[in-house]
């Protein structure tokens, strides 16, 4: 197998493993999970559980309310309790009967004159007319009121039906006593009558006869004198008085309407328990948890609905800023599956702290929420991918925390720790974004510290009510939020780096040491190539911040790049000081093997000290499928010298590859070559140095070395004017400058 065929090799097993990387079917599941995830962690707090019971049988499980539930039946109890402690109402009517007796005794008066009516008539007539003119009096009593909205239609039937039940029958001999008084007599007795009825009725009567049997004593202390006068007066005035406080039975029934209505809903709390494990069930609690829509039978699908659309709806938006971000963006690679999946471990963990710390929450001290690590997910998008993700994520964990962390009830959402999530957010975003140092993420830590303390107390002051105990408490779980954040972040962080091999600003910064172990050796060992690779990392870093490439990436991983350089030093030229060198006396081929075999041994030795890939990458694919031209044109001169027969062909001397796969691989790859070439010049100039790096753009653009990475041809001179930049720059005491041209002497 041939160089070209092998490199093949290796690309078809580079496809084939990163296959599921870029899947779509992949990148579905994923989007799916994402979707899964944000409904069951929401479902809890958003979507009541319901239960499996039957009437009669016990319960298996506490079931307590998880919102507040009006009990309909116990209401109803308590509004009939209510109305039942209501009195039956009396209402008084104003009667006026001392006008009842006045008629009476005007009729007496008139009979009494009349000589042409015998005693036994007046008699008979007196027996008839004083009962009459009793129904009489109250009928025109209920006719001149009725309707007229001074007393209710029940009340006067109601008086109408008691004064008649009520009504005193006048003793016979009263009647035969009567025909016998003289106009004087029953003068004298009208005015003591109507004082006694008057007196009396002023009371509040509900029974006539309590009233009655105070009759003869107020008689006997009038001014009469005459006995049959005073026993007359007292058996009218008994006959006169009624009762005058009724029942009302409408404001009875009125005042009952009003006690229900003013009867509050009975409610069971959120939590409070419905029924007991073990508990029996009664048809009423069964009645009751089938009300609250808390039975799998009577389960109201409406709240899974909408969870579901929330969730379909935050994984799209996600998405679509991913998708769009990641397209239109050059600055940016594209997110791959990788990064997927590594995104939704983040809002898995994020979402499980918040889960885990609104388990501390009670009704009384629902502040604990704040120690939530809010910004933990936010911190490590921002480290690990992007700080324009982490933006997008803080708002999401804003709307996540405010449901989860929610005690009030009657809410889908407490803006309270929306508001804190997004404030600790942007700052750790803005703390960390440009971290250099592991104890950058502790500075940070601080600062979410700082800010989440300072929005938790700004919501505090909006209260009406300033409790110390609360603001205090508040204010030191917020603090304590800020360093759990900082200490999780410091502690997941290398598990992302090593299972995703994310290769983040920290870890780039840590690998760039001097002292690591690797770059001691290539230092003690190869300090040629040690000096070389510090050149071609200078060179490569700014031609990739030229086109917005990573240029941390391609400075760390130009100083690995040569690692494969410590297994046979001698070998090559950097480090051939003062010695011959080696290649002058072996064969081209064996030259060209040990070459070549640099990318390979330092794949293996950077795969032995854990290096993470994109590093072991560069070094693999820094000199993609090039040629080693000068050990082929030299086996082809042996090969005339000695008379052989050519049997090989240019492809037998090339690099194995696989070609450059990323921007930075392929950057580090031209510096490597541009700084080996202006090495080998004695005395550049500035057009020599813009000829060869265009010379050598081209070349490897002819030989298809960039076929596979996504640099364009404007990129490409972007790096070209860069390095040209960059060389003048490092080498400017050996390059010549064109002397001014003098104009001539005229």
């Amino acid at each position: 197998m041939n160089q070209t065929q092998a490199g093949k090799q290796i690309n078809l097993q580079q496809t084939k493993s990163a296959g599921w990387k870029q899947s779509t079917a992949v990148r579905a599941l994923l989007l799916f999970l994402f979707v899964l995830l944000f409904y069951f962690s929401l479902a809890p707090h958003l979507v009541p559980e319901t239960y499996d019971i039957q009437v009669d049988a016990p319960s298996d499980k506490d079931i307590a309310a998880p919102h507040q539930i009006f009990d309909s039946k116990a209401t109803l109890e308590a509004q009939e309790q209510a109305a039942n402690k209501i009195d039956s109402i009396y209402s008084n009517v104003a009667l006026r009967n001392e006008q009842l007796i006045d008629q009476i005794f005007i009729r007496i008066e008139q009979l009494n004159l009349d000589d042409q009516v015998t005693v036994q008539n007046k008699v008979e007539i007196y027996r008839n007319e004083i009962p009459g003119k009793y129904d009489a009096f109250v009928d025109n009593f209920v006719k001149m009121n009725m309707g007229t909205g001074k007393y209710n239609d029940s009340l006067l039937e109601e008086m109408s039906k008691v004064i008649k039940e009520q009504v005193y029958t006048i003793p016979e001999e009263t009647f035969y006593k009567l025909p016998n008084l003289t106009l004087d007599q029953l003068e004298e007795m009208r005015s003591v009558g109507q004082d006694v009825v008057r007196k009396l009725m002023s009371e509040q009567l509900r029974d006539a006869e309590t009233a009655r049997t105070k009759v003869a004593e107020l008689v006997n202390a009038s001014s009469l004198t005459n006995r049959t006068s005073r026993e007359i007066v007292q058996e009218l005035a008994r006959f006169t008085i009624m009762p005058n406080r009724f029942l009302d039975q409408q404001a009875t029934d009125e005042a009952k309407i009003l006690a229900k209505q003013n009867t509050p809903q009975v409610v069971i709390k959120e939590g409070d328990l419905i029924v007991k494990k073990g508990e029996i069930i009664t048809p009423e609690m069964y009645e009751l948890l089938k009300e609250s829509e808390l039975l799998q039978d009577k389960r109201n699908y409406w709240p899974q609905l909408g969870l579901l659309l929330m969730s379909v709806m935050i994984v799209v938006g996600l998405y679509t800023y991913i998708h769009q971000y990641g397209s239109n963006d050059t600055t940016k690679p594209s997110y791959s599956n990788t990064h997927l999946l590594m995104l939704w471990l983040i809002y898995l963990i994020n979402i499980i702290t918040m889960q885990v710390i609104s388990l501390t929450q009670t009704d009384s001290a629902p502040y604990a929420g704040y120690l939530a690590p809010a910004a933990l997910g936010t911190m490590l998008i921002t480290l690990l991918l992007d700080v324009h993700l982490a933006l997008i994520s803080s708002v999401l964990f804003a709307l996540c925390g405010s449901i989860i962390l929610n005690t009030q009830t009657g809410q889908i959402f407490d803006y309270q720790y929306g508001f804190v999530i997004i404030v600790v957010s942007l700052a750790a975003i803005f703390s960390i974004h440009r971290a250099s140092q592991r104890s950058t993420i502790l500075k940070a830590g601080i600062m979410v510290s700082l800010f989440g303390s300072l929005a938790v107390l700004s919501l505090m002051f909006l209260k009406e009510q300033l409790e110390q105990g609360p603001l205090v408490y508040s204010l030191a779980f917020a603090f304590a939020s800020g360093l759990l954040t900082a200490i999780l972040v410091i502690g997941l962080m290398p598990f992302f780096e090593i299972t995703f091999g994310i290769l983040s600003a920290l870890k780039l910064v840590e690998l760039s040491n001097p002292n690591h172990p690797l770059l001691r050796k290539l230092l003690t060992e190869t300090p040629g190539t040690y000096h070389h690779s510090v050149m071609v990392g200078n060179l490569a870093e700014a031609a990739a911040e030229s086109i917005g490439a990573d240029g941390l990436l391609c400075r760390v991983g130009s100083y690995y790049h040569d690692i494969g350089k410590t297994k046979r030093p001698s070998y090559f030229i950097e480090n051939q000081t003062n010695m011959e060198n080696p290649h002058d006396t072996i064969e081209p081929k064996l030259s060209k093997s040990i070459i070549v075999a640099h990318a390979r041994d330092g794949v293996d030795m950077l795969k032995a000290q854990n290096i993470p890939k994109p590093i072991r990458d560069i070094a693999e694919q820094h000199h993609g499928t090039t040629s080693l031209k000068f050990f082929y044109f030299k086996a082809i001169k042996q090969a005339e010298e000695q008379g052989l027969t050519v049997n090989f062909t240019e492809d037998d001397y090339r690099y194995p590859g696989p070609k450059a796969q990323s921007k930075e691989a392929a950057i580090v790859g031209l510096a490597d070559c541009v700084e080996a070439a202006v090495r080998s010049l004695r005395s550049p100039t500035v057009e020599q140095v813009e000829a060869m790096i265009q010379k050598i753009i081209k070349s490897r653009v002819d030989d298809n070395q960039y076929n596979e990475c996504d640099l364009t041809m404007k990129e490409l001179d972007k790096i070209a004017h860069s390095l040209k930049e960059s060389v003048i720059g490092i080498f400017h005491s050996r390059i010549e400058y064109p002397e001014d041209v003098k104009p001539k002497e005229r």
